[in-house]
């Protein structure tokens, strides 16, 4: 089973994706948690996409492929598929990871959209940075995330729903509430 875990920032991403994968034994491919390692360390690529996060911008696709291609490549014999949180975030990038899936011989089985009001982000993206101190949680990079996630990513319930593999999960009910939800869309899989 590979999951599309969609969403915008503060939605509950992360949350869910933990509790999912622990229930389906997935392997949890978050290329928001992979990217902020790679800053931690101060490697090369970490320093390149710090400098892209700062602005509130998406890193490249190349960079972001190379990323997945590794992790896969690494994880895919000690999991039963992967769950895919913050990628993709466009029709460029669900194509490529279609592309990448193909070659393993392998493809997505559903697509979860978390759906929250804007106004409720903005409250938990400030409780988080409270409770977390995250540095790409401020009001300012939040703002303009949202605006990238807007533009760029919501053609992609149009593109997974054509596909018939999207799933609307209303992200604004308690988090146990959310979970039943998507446990059961995914035992029905």
């Amino acid at each position: 089973m590979n999951l599309v875990l969609i969403g915008p920032p503060g939605a509950g991403k992360g949350t869910q994706a933990k509790s999912i994968c622990e229930k389906f034994n997935l392997c949890h491919l978050s290329t928001g948690d992979i990217l902020r390692n790679e800053v931690s360390k101060q490697t090369d690529l970490g320093k390149q996409a710090k400098d892209i996060i700062d602005k509130g911008e998406l890193v490249s696709n190349e960079i972001i492929l190379e990323i997945i291609k590794k992790f896969i490549s690494i994880n895919m014999n000690n999991y039963k598929g992967f769950l895919f949180d913050g990628f993709p975030r466009s029709e460029d990038q669900a194509d490529m990871l279609n592309n990448l899936l193909e070659e393993i011989k392998v493809g997505i089985s559903k697509v979860i959209l978390l759906d929250v009001d804007q106004s409720i982000l903005l409250q938990r993206i400030n409780k988080r940075k409270e409770e977390e101190g995250r540095d790409d949680d401020s009001e300012e990079i939040l703002k303009s995330r949202l605006d990238v996630y807007f533009t760029q990513t919501q053609p992609l319930i149009d593109y997974y729903s054509n596909l018939k593999l999207l799933e609307k999960v209303d992200g604004t009910m308690e988090i146990i509430q959310v979970n039943q939800r998507i446990n059961s869309i995914l035992e029905a899989v």
